[in-house]
C-alpha cells in the first residue's frame, strides 16, 4: 500500500471508530469490527474497497480454515458495517460467506471441578477472580471490569453496569466471595479497581483492569493442570453455584 493509500485508510479507519461509537456499540463489537478490517488490509495489502467479490471468496476460504466460525461471521459483519456506513456502498456479497447455524451448549462444570480449579489457582488474583466469575454467574467482561463503588456489602448485593445489552443488574454477593474481594483488595488498594492491571509496583496508578487474554490463558492453564476435559467457553458464560451463594439481605 503507497503512502497515499495509506493515509486514506487511517482516515476511514478513525472513521469506522467514530461510527461504531456513535452506534452505541460494545467494546467488544468494536474491538471485533475493526480487527476484522485490519486484518483484511494486512493479508491483501490494499484498500478495503478495491477488492472484488472474488478476492473476498479467496480471502474468506482461507479465514474458514484458518479460524473459527464465530471469527468468520464477526468478520464479515465487520467488513459489511465498514462498506455501509464508512464507504457508504452496498455490501453486494453477503453471500459469500454463510457461517452455519450451529446452536450448542457448552459443558456444565460440577461443583467439585470448580472448587478443584479454585484450589489449583496459584496467584491470588485469578484465583479471586475465578470465584466471582463463576459464583455469581458473571461474564468475562463483567467480572474484569468490576469497581470498588459496585459492592453493596450492607445489602450484599453487587452491581453489574452495562452487562449484555447494556443493562445493569444486581447480584447476590456470597459471604465468600465478599471475603475473598476483600482479601484481594487490601493487597492492591487500587482507589477505583478491584482487578486492576499492571505489575505490582505500579498497580496504584493503572487505569485498566486486569487483561483479558491473561484471565483466559490462566483459566486454560488450570483447566489443563487439573486435567479436566470438558470443552466449555472460558469463563464468558459461568456456572452459577448456588450452593456458594448467601441469600442477599
Amino acid at each position: 500500500m503507497n503512502k497515499q493509500d495509506k493515509a486514506l485508510f487511517d482516515k476511514h479507519y478513525e472513521q469506522l471508530l467514530q461510527c461504531l461509537k456513535l452506534q452505541g456499540k460494545a467494546d467488544n463489537t468494536i474491538d471485533s469490527y475493526s480487527r476484522a478490517v485490519r486484518r483484511v488490509v494486512k493479508y491483501f495489502d490494499r484498500l478495503p474497497e478495491s477488492l472484488t467479490p472474488d478476492d473476498l471468496k479467496d480471502y474468506f476460504a482461507v479465514l474458514v480454515n484458518t479460524h473459527s466460525w464465530s471469527t468468520v461471521k464477526v468478520d464479515r459483519l465487520g467488513l459489511q458495517f465498514y462498506w455501509r456506513h464508512v464507504l457508504n456502498k452496498d455490501w453486494y456479497w453477503v453471500d459469500i460467506v454463510k457461517p452455519p447455524k450451529v446452536k450448542s451448549l457448552p459443558d456444565i462444570l460440577t461443583l467439585a471441578e470448580v472448587e478443584r480449579l479454585i484450589g489449583a489457582t496459584r496467584h491470588l488474583r485469578y484465583r479471586v477472580f475465578l470465584l466471582v466469575t463463576y459464583s455469581m454467574g458473571l461474564r468475562l467482561e463483567e467480572a474484569l471490569s468490576l469497581q470498588v463503588g459496585d459492592i453493596d456489602a450492607a445489602r450484599q448485593l453487587l452491581h453489574i453496569r452495562r452487562g449484555k445489552g447494556h443493562k445493569d443488574r444486581l447480584v447476590p454477593l456470597p459471604d465468600l466471595t465478599l471475603k475473598a474481594l476483600r482479601t484481594l483488595w487490601l493487597k492492591h488498594r487500587h482507589p477505583c479497581l478491584l482487578f486492576p492491571g499492571g505489575n505490582i509496583e505500579r498497580i496504584q496508578k493503572t487505569q485498566k483492569h486486569m487483561d483479558r487474554g491473561g484471565a483466559q490463558n490462566a483459566m486454560k492453564a488450570v483447566v489443563k493442570d487439573c486435567g479436566i476435559k470438558k470443552k466449555y467457553q472460558y469463563i464468558r458464560y459461568a456456572t452459577v453455584l448456588p450452593r456458594t451463594c448467601s441469600n442477599a439481605a
